[in-house]
């Protein structure tokens, strides 16, 4: 499983439906859940978005098909990123580089 993360815009019309019904956004959360992924964490926030969603998908084919089916709907606009966990990342750099001098490579 691979984590993602979905920055999100609601249009006019998508601010207008959670005005009136709040609860809108757990079924979409179940949606993307019946789609094959699943939403690890959600947070409104501030500022150019309204939503920062954390998703874990199979792969990207499968983020892929939720971004076009939510999209398709009109309701948000979205922009979806891969997300390698810190620590991960870390040891990942840490395999690729060149010890420093008189310090032994980790095996």
């Amino acid at each position: 499983m691979s984590l993602y993360v979905m920055l999100s815009t609601l249009s006019e019309s998508g601010r207008k439906v959670l005005r009136e019904r709040p609860g809108w956004i757990r079924k979409v959360n179940a949606d993307v859940k019946r789609m094959g992924a699943r939403v690890v964490s959600q947070y409104a926030v501030l500022g150019p978005y309204d939503f920062v969603t954390v998703i874990e998908a199979p792969d990207n084919a499968t983020i892929s098909r939720v971004s076009v089916e939510l999209g398709a709907r009109g309701s948000v606009q979205m922009m979806t990123m891969p997300a390698i966990p810190l620590d991960e990342f870390i040891g990942r750099l840490e395999q690729g580089r060149a010890p420093k001098r008189g310090e032994r490579r980790k095996r």
